[in-house]
């Protein structure tokens, strides 16, 4: 397990180096949250009407019936090294339009890392008592605003996300960005759009590395990262989910959306070095507002043959997921390869939220 916890140490170190001139960054806000999305693979924007809605769609906030709801959700990567945590709650606003403002919180971190930067003493000895531990750990605090517009079928709101990663005392950085998005009901329709980082995110590292450490990265190969500001370019999510009525008690929901990019080539469906579609399709089906199942099929690529290099072969990931609600509590569970990039196949993801109701007063005698 030490082994492991140093070899992710080093890669969040001296990955950390060669980030910035990547498109790739703050990967962590990419996984998502709620066991709901992830069985349904993400596909969120249109269906989204709870408070998971600051990060999917921050228009979908308008959808919540109660006053207030809190939520939260645990994950793990690497056999448990990597623990990823959400927490949200918001209020309904009064006023004469249908109104919401929530607060999220998301981290992704690897705890107690051996740091061996001083094992080895400057006479060759080795001496384990100079081996301290650090964390490398990644936050983004979300504040998000919906509202219905004066047509009720339209929604629109935003968030406003401040991130701060850390890894223990070698460096740091804090960013800030912005993400919008709208949704449209009509009947069992809805369609939704969202449009993530849109003011260009960005992340401020700077790092504090003593010259004992910069020695030992010097002498074993490593190069010494340098303070710089990691970007993270806007996105676009199309969705459309249409409401199916079965019988009486059941009801389905189709779901599918379109996230498009454009900055470089990704090995997504639809695929080019100007345009990026990637498609994620999900399915939830309800039994009286108790009992809901998931389907959901994304993260649709094409990889290489093991045996043939010049074939490509159509990579899916399917995921499931499960539902039960009971009166303002639901409890959510799903089966997912969480951001597809565990040494596990699937990860087990749970998420709870909860509605609370204002206390009423008792009117005066």
């Amino acid at each position: 397990m030490k082994k492991q916890h140093l070899l992710i140490a080093f890669l969040l170190i001296t990955g950390t180096q060669t980030a910035f001139s990547q498109k790739y960054s703050n990967e962590f806000l990419a996984i998502g949250v709620g066991a709901r999305a992830h069985g349904m693979s993400g596909a969120q924007t249109a269906v989204v009407n709870d408070i998971t809605a600051a990060y999917w769609n921050p228009a979908g906030l308008t959808g919540i019936d109660a006053p207030f709801q809190i939520a939260a959700m645990h994950a793990e990567w690497f056999a448990g090294v990597g623990q990823y945590d959400y927490l949200s709650f918001g209020k309904a606003l009064g006023g004469s339009s249908k109104s919401f403002l929530s607060f999220s919180l998301i981290r992704f971190g690897i705890d107690n890392i051996p740091y061996t930067i001083n094992l080895v003493n400057p006479d060759g000895t080795i001496n384990y008592d100079n081996v301290t531990e650090f964390s490398a750990a990644d936050y983004a605090f979300l504040g998000s605003y919906a509202r219905q517009l004066k047509n009720p079928a339209f929604s629109i709101g935003g968030s406003f996300k401040v991130v701060r990663r850390v890894i223990g005392s070698i460096g740091n950085s804090w960013g800030f960005g912005a993400d919008l998005g709208m949704q449209y009901r009509k009947g069992a329709l809805t369609l939704g759009i969202m449009g993530r980082d849109l003011t260009t995110t960005f992340n401020a590292w700077s790092f504090n590395l003593d010259e004992r450490a910069k020695e030992v990265f010097t002498a074993t190969g490593n190069e010494i990262p340098v303070s710089s500001t990691e970007i993270t370019k806007p996105k676009f999510i199309l969705g459309a989910a249409y409401s199916l009525r079965l019988s009486e008690k059941i009801r389905m929901q189709p779901a599918l959306d379109l996230e498009w990019t454009t900055d470089g080539q990704r090995n997504v469906l639809i695929s080019s070095k100007s345009l990026n579609i990637d498609p994620r399709l999900g399915i939830e089906t309800d039994y009286d507002g108790f009992v809901q199942l998931r389907l959901g099929v994304g993260n649709i690529q094409r990889v290489k043959d093991d045996f043939n290099p010049e074939k490509e072969n159509l990579s899916v990931q399917p995921n499931f997921g499960v539902g039960l609600k009971l009166g303002r509590v639901q409890l959510d569970y799903a089966l997912t390869d969480i951001g597809n990039v565990s040494s596990v196949d699937y990860s087990h993801v749970f998420s709870l939220r909860i509605d609370l109701r204002e206390r009423r007063r008792e009117a005066s005698e």
